[in-house]
């Protein structure tokens, strides 16, 4: 099985309500663009940060750089890639899995396919969950849970990743890092002794991405208008280079965010391999957190605030960032519909209905004036 390709009702995670937005905002942490609460990790296994940072546009990757890295077998072949989210679980594609679960394994502490280290464990598969809404004639709910029939141990190479909240979001032009085995380009395998490869890519949303796949014509393009759903999100480049390939389905998409990496996606499906106006397409984690967590009751969920100055060194507009933000969550959809006040202080919306107003000062990109206000109608 490789990364999924054409021809050929998801939901959002849920926002956090006024009230508690208000009550958080006193709390401890780097210059909150909205007041959540910090991570929280009984062992704190995934807080771990990758080594040395170094696919389509990829480079090798550094020996247990990237500890939650899964390759999943079918017989001897790799076939798909996956994070390890607990001792017992991983998180993939669920189009990986068209067989019996007896016809996978799942190998862990893996770096180069042809020359085995000491570090590689195999695990039989106990059970896989599909998630309900993934159909093989769609692309949304495209993510599957993998139960191991043992636990793993963990180690400096083995370790799980952290995952997201169903609040968080991960704003557009964020700088994030694809991990895999995959096809080096379209058609063109990865070469002895095959190692895992790495490349950073940024987000692109939902709305830009759709604009971007409606851009010129491809043989392999999805049928009809807009095919990036609200459980997707891309990341890439509008002129191509760097991308996920045929082999890196179900790995990992990850980003580092207030010092610990966490699982923003799931490599799903693309056209071709990083093909211009054709960027990466990934399932977003938060949207299914209620639903890993059915399975895992008792994995624990980070919640972040990302700092202005965050964004900066992640590679994103504080300013581009932060509206992505005000303008991806349903409680912020009052934005785009009120009035815009001018003044020496820039940019200040008035919400007629929200108790949250943000400032931002031009001459001071890094700051973040979180303002709470009473409700007004103007």
């Amino acid at each position: 099985m490789s990364r999924r390709y054409h021809p050929f009702p998801c939901d959002e995670g849920p926002s956090a309500d006024v009230d508690s937005i208000v009550a958080d905002a006193g709390l401890p942490g780097p210059s909150p663009v909205l007041g959540i609460l910090p991570s929280y990790n009984a062992a704190g296994a995934c807080e771990q940060p990758k080594g040395s940072p170094r696919i389509v546009g990829g480079n090798d990757a550094k020996n247990g750089s990237w500890p939650w890295q899964v390759s999943i077998r079918e017989g001897s072949n790799h076939i798909c890639g996956g994070s390890l989210i607990a001792e017992s679980w991983v998180v993939s594609a669920a189009h990986c899995f068209n067989g019996d679960k007896s016809a996978y394994l799942v190998n862990l502490g893996e770096y180069q396919l042809l020359n085995p280290s000491e570090s590689l464990v195999s695990f039989p598969i106990k059970e896989i969950y599909r998630h309900p809404s993934y159909t093989d004639i769609g692309f949304s709910g495209d993510i599957a849970l993998v139960e191991l029939e043992t636990p793993v141990k963990f180690n400096s190479v083995i370790r799980p990743i952290c995952l997201p909240a169903s609040s968080v979001e991960f704003p557009s032009g964020m700088e994030c890092w694809v991990t895999g085995w995959g096809d080096t380009q379209y058609g063109g395998s990865l070469t002895a002794p095959k190692t895992l490869q790495e490349v950073q890519v940024p987000l692109i949303d939902r709305d830009t991405c759709n604009s971007l796949f409606n851009t010129g014509s491809y043989p392999d393009d999805p049928q009809g208008i807009n095919p990036i759903k609200q459980d997707m999100i891309c990341a890439g480049y509008p002129q191509g280079e760097k991308d996920a390939c045929q082999g890196d389905s179900g790995g990992p998409l990850v980003c580092e965010w207030d010092s610990a990496w966490l699982l923003a996606g799931v490599v799903s499906w693309g056209v071709e391999c990083a093909r211009p106006n054709r960027p990466g397409v990934y399932i977003l984690l938060p949207p299914y957190a209620d639903w890993i967590q059915g399975y895992v009751p008792t994995i624990p969920f980070t919640v972040r605030s990302m700092s202005v100055m965050q964004l900066n060194s992640a590679g994103a507009s504080p300013l581009g960032a932060l509206r992505n933000i005000l303008g991806a969550s349903p409680i912020h959809t009052t934005l785009k519909q009120t009035k815009r006040i001018g003044g020496p202080l820039g940019l200040l919306r008035a919400l007629s209905h929200c108790l949250v107003c943000l400032c931002l000062v031009p001459a001071l990109p890094a700051m973040l004036l979180l303002v709470v206000a009473v409700p007004m109608i103007l």
